[in-house]
């Protein structure tokens, strides 16, 4: 398992709305980044061939590749570790684990856990999830001081919102993928 000092800052997360733009959005990325491959729209074979193409060329520019789902699943598939909601139980030694949070009972249960870094959205609107509230600035920053590990803002994030959020761990699935900073 990577120290977590190691995860990289920046994360481009896979889904449908992006796939056609995931190969140009993987050679934009800074050397060192991470890619979160979710596509759960896709059936297991397919999602697993997908997986192979991206993680091979994300590996080529420098990424670190995370697998959304079981820890198990991100071994087999050769992933550096696995992406997903905290479970009950700590963790068994293994890849690295980015878990997901959206409350401070989510982050506890990271932290309990054992992440190796937390996922904490949604910071600001976004089209994954239209019309949820989104956090803020304010309540992010609040949430995020609870987390026994690092936190990657994720929710709208864009680059000028990052620089505005004034956070250097963030992750994106459209506004790394898209031209525009929205």
């Amino acid at each position: 398992m990577r120290p977590r000092q190691s995860l990289p800052q920046l994360w481009l997360i896979s889904d449908a709305r992006n796939d056609a733009a995931l190969e140009r959005a993987i050679r934009r990325l800074p050397r060192g980044s991470g890619l979160i491959v979710r596509h759960y729209h896709l059936d297991p074979a397919p999602r697993r061939a997908r997986f192979i193409e991206l993680a091979r060329l994300a590996r080529r520019h420098g990424h670190m590749v995370m697998l959304a789902g079981e820890a198990a699943a991100a071994r087999r598939w050769g992933a550096d570790g696995s992406y997903g909601a905290p479970r009950r139980l700590r963790r068994a030694p293994g890849p690295a684990w980015l878990a997901t949070a959206h409350s401070l009972a989510e982050i506890a249960a990271a932290n309990r856990a054992g992440a190796d870094a937390v996922l904490l959205s949604p910071v600001f609107p976004t089209r994954s999830h239209p019309g949820a509230a989104a956090l803020g600035p304010l309540r992010f920053r609040l949430l995020a001081r609870h987390a026994a590990m690092p936190v990657i803002a994720l929710g709208g994030m864009t680059p000028r919102r990052a620089r505005h959020l004034a956070w250097a761990r963030w992750a994106a699935i459209d506004g790394l993928s898209r031209r525009a900073e929205a």
